[in-house]
């Protein structure tokens, strides 16, 4: 039998204390779970299984470094989270695995199932692939070298989750060790020291590769000369697991999902799939003022997939997106992500309500708390429109001013998405998080 490897996830740790992470109903996310690590933990020996605790005085870094320098090939880690919204409704567990990897989706399945049986009263949010989070990949899941899952337990802002997490501790607790000792004991137990490694095939923009690829712990391993043959210089990207395997270099092939390759995997042929259509250099895919590559079909299609009711208030969103984009010259693609980011795919909350017409998180020149409010959705959406352009480019608008704070921004200091982060939100990775959704919608539509 395995050993398991359990993290119990807060902000960080800087300055010789805790960051306490999420903070509400006078607690906080790193308080609520290290008592819960701590019970899981205790559950676990009772069962008879090896079970490691990271240490909490360790950064994102250091922990995933204590754990990859003694992980052995049966060992699997979780970490624990809460979440956290404006909309103290929201609720839920989710358990978020490695994108594209079906063995880990079948295990935070095993786990999540595990732990609502214990207590049903937490709702399924589903076992969610990490390229849905805000930032595209979660390192947790990513840069483990063995088999990982990061769990949300319930939303520590909704006071029902909050109530389950701090009174029903005992049971979430026996709920994770079913989950974990089944995963624990997936398979037969190998020398500790032992990885195995299978040959797999690689198929490259519909055509098979000339040369196999790996699987290794349920993940694919491709030659890092594929990622050369894309115009990808891994070189400078520490966060992607290499192996040196027979002489030759692999890397992980999710990993090359940030540089805008769609990766899957085909069962039947056993082969890791990769494919690029689009640009994928920086400074074209992520370039604000250009064109657009999707139809309003696929537009809809993408937020409705996300939020079924999205367009009932506004069933021509992805027109009125790429229409008044258009006009502008601006990529309606990027404006119709950061849409959805802004409004969570249409639900709005963060003080905006949808009767305002506001799609980005627009303020008004007199700073109002509620934010700018417009009398269309059409006008909402040229504001919007209008903002990003005046962020990305010296052109003159083409048509009236309608965004109220065109006047106050530098023009043209922002022409790449990531350039976003810190000026249209204090947020450092917004850019990245709208990339991460433009890229879901790129293999939503089949164009990436």
């Amino acid at each position: 039998m395995g050993r398991v490897f359990i993290s119990a996830g807060h902000g960080g740790y800087e300055n010789g204390q805790i960051d306490p992470g999420i903070t509400a109903g006078g607690t906080t996310e790193a308080q609520e779970m290290i008592l819960l690590r701590d019970r899981v933990m205790s559950e676990l020996q009772a069962r008879k299984v090896d079970v490691l605790s990271v240490p909490d005085d360790l950064s994102q870094q250091q922990t995933i470094d204590w754990i990859n320098s003694r992980g052995r090939s049966d060992d699997v880690a979780v970490e624990l989270h809460t979440n956290a919204a404006l909309n103290s409704e929201a609720k839920g567990t989710t358990v978020y695995y490695i994108t594209n990897n079906a063995e880990r989706h079948q295990e935070a399945e095993r786990l999540l199932r595990a732990l609502l049986q214990r207590v049903p009263q937490l709702t399924n949010r589903g076992a969610r692939p990490d390229a849905v989070t805000g930032t595209g990949s979660l390192l947790f899941c990513r840069a483990i070298s063995i088999p990982s899952l990061y769990l949300e337990v319930g939303f520590l802002t909704n006071p029902e989750d909050r109530y389950l997490i701090q009174n029903r501790r005992d049971e979430i607790a026996a709920g994770l060790a079913d989950g974990l000792l089944s995963w624990v004991n997936r398979s037969p137990e190998k020398p500790p020291d032992t990885i195995v490694y299978s040959q797999i095939n690689i198929r490259v923009n519909g055509h098979e590769y000339g040369e196999p690829g790996i699987a290794v712990n349920g993940n694919s391993y491709i030659p890092i000369a594929i990622a050369d043959s894309f115009g990808v210089d891994l070189t400078q990207a520490p966060f992607v697991r290499r192996i040196y395997y027979r002489n030759i270099v692999y890397v992980k092939a999710v990993d090359l999902r940030e540089f805008n390759i769609a990766v899957g995997w085909d069962n039947q042929s056993r082969a890791v799939t990769l494919r690029s259509v689009l640009p994928i250099c920086k400074g074209q895919i992520d370039r604000i003022m250009g064109i657009g590559n999707t139809t309003d079909v696929q537009l809809l299609v993408f937020l409705k997939k996300d939020n079924p009711q999205a367009a009932t208030q506004f069933p021509d969103i992805a027109t009125l997106y790429r229409e008044e984009a258009s006009i502008e010259g601006v990529n309606y693609d990027i404006a119709f992500s950061q849409m959805c980011l802004e409004t969570d795919y249409l639900r709005f909350g963060k003080g905006v309500s949808a009767a305002q017409n506001n799609f980005a998180g627009l303020g008004d020149a007199a700073g109002s708390a509620g934010g700018a409010s417009f009398p269309s959705a059409r006008i909402g959406v040229r504001a919007h429109v209008q903002h990003l352009k005046a962020y990305a480019s010296t052109e003159p608008l083409v048509q009236e001013i309608v965004d109220p704070r065109f006047r106050f921004l530098t023009r043209g200091i922002a022409p790449l998405v990531g350039q976003l982060s810190g000026r249209w939100s204090s947020d450092i990775t917004y850019g990245d998080r709208i990339m991460a959704i433009l890229r879901q919608l790129y293999e939503s539509a089949g164009l990436l």
